[in-house]
């Protein structure tokens, strides 16, 4: 059983509802098992701000699936929930989003899987959630703890505890 952490996202509709359907699809083939789950964030979007705002959180799982399998569960997942391609290169708002973070200590870099997550040491969104989990962790590729990557990070994006977030 390898242990991977999972970021799921949500900015349309009910965004805590499909954060949890899509953890409800992730297990139910049994062949992935929730270890454990950061709290919920709700956090300013990265890449296009003129989108909603995204409730964001991250999964501790065992799996016995390879990373290529566990890429197919969670995009399989989000088609399930009615994930559409992207219809152009901005980042677009979307009732679900899965990504692989790590993998145990692997690092694959193929066109489409990139593990380590290719920009997680750019956004707060996924390290902050993961600092409640595995704070020293030491990012395979880059030799940093996520503590470090928190501290080095050019932007903070805005990251509230979910139901923190004030609008002024």
């Amino acid at each position: 059983m390898a242990v991977a952490y999972l970021c799921l996202g949500s900015n349309v509709g009910d965004k805590v509802g499909n954060l949890q359907q899509a953890v409800r699809l992730l297990t139910s083939n049994k062949m992935v098992t929730v270890v454990r789950t950061s709290a919920l964030y709700e956090t300013e979007p990265w890449g296009n701000k003129d989108l909603d705002w995204f409730v964001n959180g991250v999964l501790e799982v065992k799996t016995k699936l390879s990373p290529r399998e566990l890429l197919e569960l969670c995009k399989n997942t989000e088609i399930q929930m009615g994930r559409k391609k992207k219809s152009s290169e901005k980042y677009e708002a979307r009732n679900i989003d899965i990504d692989i973070l790590f993998y145990g200590d692997l690092i694959i870099d193929e066109p489409d899987l990139k593990i380590p997550h290719e920009h997680l040491h750019e956004r707060a969104f996924a390290i902050v959630p993961l600092l409640e989990l595995i704070p020293d962790y030491e990012h395979p590729k880059y030799k940093k703890s996520l503590l470090q990557m928190h501290e080095d990070l050019e932007t903070l994006d805005d990251v509230f505890l979910y139901g923190t977030r004030v609008d002024i």
